[in-house]
């Protein structure tokens, strides 16, 4: 077992406080949907802090983009281009999901700076932080102040269609932080991607010969 530097000091920043900020935008986005069922804080206090956080979780996803966007990292993010490879790498990794760690196989993927995740850690991190995230902060932004930007709304089918798409991708989101947990064990230890996200340093097996 050796270590390698994965995650540099402002992934690790923007991970933590990212989390922090789904989390209470889920948690204040219940107490809004369910306003008079839920009464944990004022709808209005929960409001403001719906919009304030979301606002600091833009700026923060901007920070992210420019940090991978002007670095070499960025590479970790990009689509597989061989779409052969992809396929049965994805195949590789789903037996090994479902079979393969349970008894004891290693796994196919072999992590590294450029190359952390496999394929259908990849597919799921590109849908989240190319589509779904941008799209939810759009619409979040549109369902702020309504008024101001009808014209966008109007043409998008109306305040029903822009809140239905908010709260669909709210609804994967809730699943994805409550998952995302126990993806965190599924590293060479328990823990070690835990760790990772602290100390930046990932534990991976030696090369298998």
């Amino acid at each position: 077992m050796h270590r390698i530097y994965i995650h540099p000091l402002p992934v690790r920043i923007w991970h933590w406080l990212n989390a922090a900020g789904f989390v209470a935008m889920i948690l204040t986005g219940m107490q809004m949907r369910y306003a008079g069922t839920i009464e944990v804080i004022g709808f209005r206090t929960a409001v403001r802090m719906h919009n304030w956080i979301g606002f600091a979780l833009i700026a923060n996803y901007c920070l992210w983009l420019g940090f991978y966007a002007t670095s070499s990292r960025i590479r970790c993010y990009l689509p597989e281009l061989n779409l052969r490879k992809f396929f049965f790498g994805s195949v590789r990794q789903m037996k090994y999901y479902c079979y393969g760690m349970f008894v004891g196989e290693p796994n196919p993927h072999q992590i590294s700076i450029t190359n952390k995740f496999n394929p259908m850690q990849a597919t799921l991190y590109q849908l989240v932080m190319v589509v779904l995230v941008p799209v939810q902060f759009y619409t979040g932004v549109l369902l702020w102040d309504v008024q101001r930007f009808a014209a966008q709304v109007n043409f998008l089918g109306g305040i029903r269609v822009v809140d239905t798409v908010h709260v669909l991708i709210f609804i994967f989101f809730v699943a994805y932080v409550l998952v995302h947990p126990y993806l965190g064990t599924l590293g060479a230890t328990r823990t070690g991607q835990y760790k990772a996200m602290i100390s930046g340093y990932e534990e991976v097996p030696d090369e298998r010969k």
